[in-house]
């Protein structure tokens, strides 16, 4: 089900905020002068934008070294099977035993 909310032009009372609520969010559009005055967060707020940068920066997976590279590789399906059923880290157990086969 898709609700779409229309926005409200003027206060209704009864919808859990007061008048004075709704006066205090009212914000009439910027003049170009005060467009032209503005500073950028990073500039006015040093220490959150800081903050906010090493939040964003610390997710996701961590940063390897030596990072695993995709490849398509064309198998037998006998030779994928044996690794497979061998069970659930044969992905791991194929790098081995490929490492091994190249002398690492």
């Amino acid at each position: 089900m898709n609700i779409k909310a229309e926005k409200q032009k003027e206060f209704q009372p009864g919808r859990g905020y007061t008048k004075e609520d709704w006066d205090a969010v009212d914000s009439p559009p910027l003049t170009d002068e005060e467009l032209a005055n503005m500073r950028p967060f990073r500039e006015v707020f040093p220490e959150i934008a800081e903050k906010m940068e090493k939040a964003i920066a610390a997710r996701g997976r961590p940063k390897v070294e030596a990072p695993k590279v995709a490849v398509t590789l064309r198998l037998d399906p006998d030779v994928l099977e044996k690794f497979k059923v061998s069970g659930k880290d044969w992905r791991t157990r194929m790098a081995e035993e490929l490492r091994k086969a190249a002398g690492l």
